[in-house]
């Protein structure tokens, strides 16, 4: 038996800032990895994704959340673009 897994969401990847500060992964498995400047991993936690909107729960229990417009990314007062 082979076990199938379905094509992971659109919004799934690298989201960046304008100024590359600021490094989102959202992973296709529902979690998501933000790193700051050098500071690799500095949130780590779990998002799930209803339409275009996102929640967020970081490991420490902190939640946030964001939406998709016209394929950016608004969280937390950020704008993040999608990297290629």
């Amino acid at each position: 038996m082979t076990n199938v897994h379905p094509d992971p969401h659109p919004y799934v990847g690298m989201w960046v800032t304008a100024d590359g500060y600021i490094r989102h992964e959202l992973l296709p498995n529902g979690r998501y990895d933000e790193a700051r400047g050098d500071r690799k991993s500095a949130y780590q936690g779990s998002y799930t994704i209803t339409g275009d909107h996102i929640e967020y729960v970081d490991d420490t229990g902190f939640t946030a959340d964001g939406d998709f417009v016209d394929d950016v990314l608004y969280h937390a007062g950020m704008v993040l673009y999608r990297e290629d």
